[in-house]
């Protein structure tokens, strides 16, 4: 049977994947002072079409963590958070650590990796389709700057956060694309591309410069992998796998607030309830 997804870039490492009736959002941010525009934006009657939210937090830098993602809880939303394990005192959410893994519900888990910056990256399983978010994982090297001897550790670093991941399935990656990184920014997205083949690979991350994703997009494609360049806020993709094939559909932003589609129908669900997972949710936490 095929598989369907729709996944829109909204800002930075900003994404949502919406599953059947499940939306996953990951690292939302609205930018500085809230400066994404409306288009960008996740709005109220989006969110109100979705039985389940889980919002995913990889770690506590601003351009990853918005706390309007917590004012969708006060407007009643089923919305449940699932944060880095260091994230700051008081953080709401469930709190998952490297390796460890979740379910969440029936039909929806996840699983965290070590990163080689702060927090973790998110493995998620909704509805049989596999879903990577990178969070800061990268291969961080700054070839003009770096001595050997750190370029090496880093090198080290990626390679052991990444091992883990070798016996995994990803049907969709979101890996960072940084350019601050000069001179083979990219080394760290390629190595996951040959390594890892997963069947779409998203480049984020990419510090407002379109331009990057669209020729990381068009170098780093390969047999097992397609890469798609989602480059304005809003931009979504609509992704259907079978065992044969693969369809890409791309849809382009609307311009304004009158174009912006209708929300999927709500359909009711069977598997929250009594077994909600997060009816004991552990945060906010101490943590010494």
């Amino acid at each position: 049977m095929d598989k369907q997804l729709k996944i829109i870039y909204h800002y930075n490492s900003g994404f949502s994947v919406a599953v059947g009736g499940v939306l996953l959002v990951f690292d939302y941010w609205e930018g500085e002072n809230r400066s994404l525009h409306q288009v960008g934006k996740l709005t109220l009657p989006y969110l109100r079409a979705f039985e389940q939210i889980f919002v995913f937090i990889s770690h506590a830098h601003a351009d990853h963590f918005d706390s309007v993602v917590y004012s969708w809880e006060a407007e009643g939303l089923p919305v449940y958070y699932v944060v880095s394990s260091d994230m700051p005192v008081g953080t709401r959410g469930k709190r998952i650590a490297p390796l460890q893994e979740r379910s969440l519900t029936l039909d929806v888990w996840v699983k965290a990796y070590q990163s080689t910056d702060l927090g973790v990256a998110f493995l998620v399983e909704a509805y049989g389709l596999r879903i990577f978010h990178a969070g800061d994982l990268n291969l961080w090297h700054w070839r003009q700057e770096s001595t050997l001897r750190e370029i090496e550790a880093a090198e080290n670093a990626f390679y052991d956060a990444l091992e883990p991941l070798k016996s995994e399935r990803i049907d969709v990656a979101m890996f960072p694309v940084d350019p601050r990184q000069g001179l083979m920014y990219d080394a760290g997205a390629n190595h996951f591309i040959l390594t890892m083949k997963p069947r779409v690979f998203i480049p984020m991350h990419w510090q407002d410069r379109p331009e990057v994703a669209v020729d990381f997009a068009r170098r780093a494609r390969s047999a097992s992998t397609e890469v798609v360049a989602l480059t304005k806020p809003g931009m979504a993709a609509h992704l259907t796998f079978s065992k044969a094939a693969l369809d890409i559909h791309i849809i382009e932003p609307p311009k304004d607030l009158d174009e912006l589609p209708p929300a999927p129908a709500r359909r009711p669900n069977p598997h929250m309830g009594e077994n909600d997972p997060f009816a004991d949710s552990d945060l906010p936490v101490q943590i010494d």
